[in-house]
């Protein structure tokens, strides 16, 4: 059978790549490795608890009616309604450092009148960078050279405590790169977290991926779990046919890859694998998660932000830790801590901190549960020179590391956001091969989802992302 689009991964981004087709009569597949849908936004089941992989909130939240936004394109295009995703905004959350700290909401101005307060030097030069980021095109599909954000930032602010808080969320929330981020995937994630902010659904990932998977199958497009892609084939620079690992060869008139560019290359022809297995740009940034699962409510314990992004020495680093993790800064999450209509069953708190997968991976097998429960344990007690001890109210607690990410998401050294080197366009060497999600450089769950909307609209639909399409 002979498609006119495969899409390989049920991630957000593949999953709406596939609805945006069907909706225009496209015969679609979606092809997933694994036997559940989300990639790098699923959910797991343990002690019969429902838990989410990378959801701590969605950003670029937008009230009901705002259509000029990204949630609102996102919406239009899917044919969603607003009430459709069931989100709920956040209470409160703040960057917090050893001697500041920056409170936010979805409300912008109550950051500038932070910024004002706590860095009352700064105020001015903030206010200009924000009036450049806003009419900055951070969503523009042409490829432009690498800018750096920090030398942009520092010709507006001059205290490196205020740069670094505000690099901070940015970065745990999206950035592929070692201490510094590309100034348009700034711009996407300052607009994203501090311009628009957090919610949450009711029911978490795991009703939003049912959402959109029933979407997709009831405008016809098929979706095979367990199809494990094992090569992209083409001739004389034309793509063919997938061959899975089963054996089994699929062929279409083109594919959308959401696996990752350089996961997806080295599938491809030999020269072109070889090509990619000599570069330095596969992505290195990856995490250690831990959640808490408690008997009673966070704000009960003293924790009553929504989330928390910290940093305890003296300076912020975003790299590749020198340790298993890096327990210096990290990201505090407590899902209760939204608006919901009605309480969630469970309190929960979720802590993320930097990893390196090369010394995850390097562990023997024996050393590797007791290497997890050690850093854990090391990371909550650094957490708590900042913060109350919880620890007498956790009912249950679980963590992964980026060995988890890579086996799950099949992401080169678990990194979660992909490459540093992105595909605005999604174009690659291969003709009728297409690149969606992390490697395309939109970030975030809307921004995953607007790039395979974008992608597919760009190469197979021809009709450009508006909120009008």
């Amino acid at each position: 059978m002979k498609y006119d689009v495969i899409i390989i991964g049920s991630g957000l981004s593949g999953l709406a790549a596939g609805i945006r087709l069907a909706m225009f009569n496209k015969k679609v597949l979606i092809v997933e490795k694994h036997t559940v849908v989300g990639g790098l936004n699923s959910f797991y089941t343990r002690k019969h608890r429902m838990i989410d992989v990378g959801l701590h909130a969605m950003t670029n939240y937008a009230p009901k009616g705002a259509r000029n936004t990204p949630l609102g394109k996102l919406l239009k295009q899917l044919r969603f309604s607003h009430d459709d995703f069931r989100l709920h905004e956040q209470e409160m959350s703040e960057i917090r450092f050893p001697d500041k700290c920056l409170r936010f909401t979805n409300d912008f101005e109550l950051l500038k009148q932070e910024v004002r307060e706590q860095f009352p030097d700064e105020i001015d030069g903030f206010m200009r960078l924000v009036a450049r980021m806003e009419s900055f095109d951070e969503l523009s599909l042409t490829t432009s050279e690498w800018t750096s954000a920090r030398d942009i930032l520092a010709g507006y602010i001059s205290d490196p405590v205020l740069i670094d808080m505000l690099f901070c969320p940015l970065m745990y929330y999206g950035n592929a790169s070692e201490r510094d981020m590309d100034f348009y995937q700034f711009v996407i994630m300052f607009k994203s977290i501090f311009m628009e902010g957090f919610a949450k659904p009711v029911g978490g990932m795991h009703y939003i991926l049912n959402l959109m998977v029933d979407r997709y199958k009831s405008l016809g497009g098929e979706l095979r779990m367990g199809a494990e892609v094992q090569s992209i084939n083409s001739a004389k620079g034309v793509f063919e046919s997938l061959t899975l690992a089963d054996g089994g060869q699929l062929k279409a008139d083109a594919v959308i890859s959401s696996m990752g560019r350089i996961e997806t290359f080295k599938r491809c022809e030999p020269a072109l694998a070889k090509e990619v297995s000599s570069e330095s740009s596969a992505g290195q940034v990856s995490f250690m998660e831990s959640l808490f699962a408690l008997d009673q409510e966070p704000k009960d314990l003293g924790y009553d932000r929504s989330i928390v992004f910290f940093c305890t020495g003296d300076r912020f680093r975003y790299e590749v830790p020198k340790d298993l993790i890096d327990i210096s800064s990290g990201v505090l999450c407590c899902p209760n801590n939204f608006k919901y209509p009605e309480p969630l069953t469970e309190g929960m708190i979720r802590l993320t901190n930097l990893a390196s997968f090369g010394l995850w991976d390097a562990l023997p097998r024996r050393d590797y549960i007791d290497a997890k429960k050690e850093w854990r344990t090391r990371a909550l007690e650094n957490l708590f020179t900042f913060f109350p001890d919880f620890r007498d109210s956790v009912v249950f607690l679980d963590s992964f590391t980026p060995k988890t990410i890579l086996k799950y998401t099949g992401h080169l050294n678990g990194a979660v956001y992909g490459s540093p080197v992105k595909a605005k366009d999604g174009t690659t060497p291969i003709r009728n091969l297409f690149i969606c999600g992390t490697d395309q450089g939109f970030l975030g769950i809307v921004g995953a989802t607007l790039s395979g909307i974008s992608m597919a609209n760009l190469h197979i639909l021809q009709k450009k992302v508006a909120p009008d399409a």
